[in-house]
């Protein structure tokens, strides 16, 4: 079985969030793939999540994660259905793919090419585990890393097309990496777009990195070898930046929702608070 670096073990926690989710009877969408996607390490990342969040002596300080990822994971599920109903949104494009199952849970236009770019024993270790089960798309898969120099050329190869509108969605992916590969990430991702193509992604603010209450969290994700490094205050102006008009919205806010948020949203206005943002948009 392919061996997956800190980061990429990641995927394994947000796939045991997913079954989870789905043994729930108020579940906000149903991965009947995810249980078999956590792997072994899955269910003890999952464990050591819920005993920072939830810690049995105090109150909760922690975001928690349950209802975030669930949250997230139904935000992007019906931005990504939204805009495959679109038909002049030929192609999808999930990097990194981690182990998310959309392409094998949910319907999908015959008009969509669903693009899956992660590394290769990212790709290798869901194969492995998905077996015999089949995707219900027009489904490519491009194993390569996205800090190579050449992953554009890869997914070229697998019949991405830059001249036609896309819709990408970078999920759990920049609050791990540096804030120079986060501009360099969107500069890239914005060079393959066509104008009305749309963008998706999570990234949380600058003080979620800082503030003292996270520690617990960002301390499980440290101890994991996978920081949090990079959050901004201004999602807007960051993909603005990259030729993309967006908006950013919060968990607990209107659409991002779902009943299952379980904590104040403060203002935008108000300072040294911790905050994620769904960011959604299109290319100029």
């Amino acid at each position: 079985m392919p061996v997956l670096n800190p980061v990429e073990r990641t995927a394994l926690l947000t796939a045991a969030l997913r079954a989870a989710e789905t043994r729930r009877e108020d579940r906000l969408y149903e991965d009947p793939y995810a249980a078999a996607l956590v792997g072994e390490a899955g269910p003890e990342l999952l464990a050591e999540i819920r005993a920072a969040t939830f810690p049995p002596d105090r109150p909760r300080t922690l975001p928690s994660t349950p209802d975030y990822n669930a949250i997230r994971t139904r935000f992007f599920d019906d931005l990504l259905q939204e805009a495959a109903q679109d038909p002049a949104t030929t192609q999808l494009v999930l990097a990194p793919a981690g182990m998310d199952s959309r392409a094998y849970r949910l319907p999908w236009p015959r008009h969509i090419r669903y693009f899956e770019v992660d590394r290769p024993a990212v790709l290798g270790f869901k194969a492995g585990r998905l077996g015999a089960v089949e995707p219900r798309v027009d489904h490519r898969t491009v194993a390569v890393d996205l800090t190579a120099d050449d992953w554009e050329e890869r997914l070229l190869a697998s019949g991405y097309d830059p001249a036609l509108p896309s819709a990408w969605l970078l999920e759990g992916l920049l609050y791990y990496i540096p804030e120079a590969d986060a501009h360099r990430m969107l500069e890239r991702v914005a060079a393959l777009c066509a104008p009305g193509s749309r963008i998706a992604a999570d990234i949380v603010n600058s003080a979620a990195l800082t503030l003292p209450h996270m520690r617990g969290l960002l301390d499980v994700f440290a101890g994991w070898g996978c920081p949090w490094v990079f959050g901004t205050d201004e999602p807007e102006a960051l993909f603005e930046r990259y030729g993309f008009d967006v908006r950013a919205v919060q968990p607990g806010e209107p659409g991002a929702d779902f009943g299952r948020w379980p904590d104040p949203v403060p203002p935008r206005a108000v300072k040294d608070v911790r905050r994620v943002f769904f960011v959604h948009g299109r290319r100029r």
